[in-house]
């Protein structure tokens, strides 16, 4: 995430410069993982009161391995070597997609619905509005998620020659 800060010049405002913290960038996907970590394991506690159960444990589920996913995300975060605004698109990309993934999941128990699951969904089929809605959420995560672990080729036709995680070798 990117700050904006105020250059200033004997009190006056003088222009704005655009800082990226990548320390507080690593920090905010942690905290945001622990939280999605916490949501996923109080789901767990209501899972037997939702109107589809399975849906529930696999609500539970989803904030447990999306959480774990961006503290590991924040842990590697200053070895990913992207341009600024792909570095941006990542990160909230990132947190859309474990976010929304959750919500939808739960969304999903909580109306019963079949949409995209019916593994899950056992027989269930919810109000066509919540089916729809369900079925969008499902789709933009997916689509997010595609975009978010593509590979960045830079917008040439050939294949990117440089890795997006580049390993530091300590001798």
């Amino acid at each position: 995430m990117a700050d904006w800060t105020i250059i200033k010049n004997s009190g006056r405002r003088r222009g704005c410069q655009l800082t990226i913290d990548i320390e507080k960038n690593n920090r905010r996907l942690m905290f945001h993982g622990m939280c999605l970590f916490v949501l996923g394991l109080l789901t767990g506690f209501a899972e037997q009161h939702f109107a589809n159960v399975r849906m529930g444990l696999a609500a539970h589920l989803e904030g447990l391995m999306n959480g774990t996913f961006l503290i590991a995300l924040g842990a590697i975060w200053t070895q990913v070597r992207l341009s600024p605004a792909a570095k941006t698109i990542a990160f909230w990309t990132g947190l859309y997609g474990a976010y929304v993934n959750w919500l939808i999941t739960l969304l999903a128990a909580v109306f019963g619905t079949g949409a995209l699951s019916p593994i899950t969904a056992a027989g269930r089929t919810g109000q066509p509005w919540q089916e729809s809605l369900v079925t969008i959420g499902f789709m933009s995560v997916g689509v997010t998620t595609v975009a978010f672990l593509r590979p960045r080729s830079g917008g040439s036709s050939r294949p990117s020659t440089g890795a997006i995680f580049r390993p530091r070798y300590y001798t």
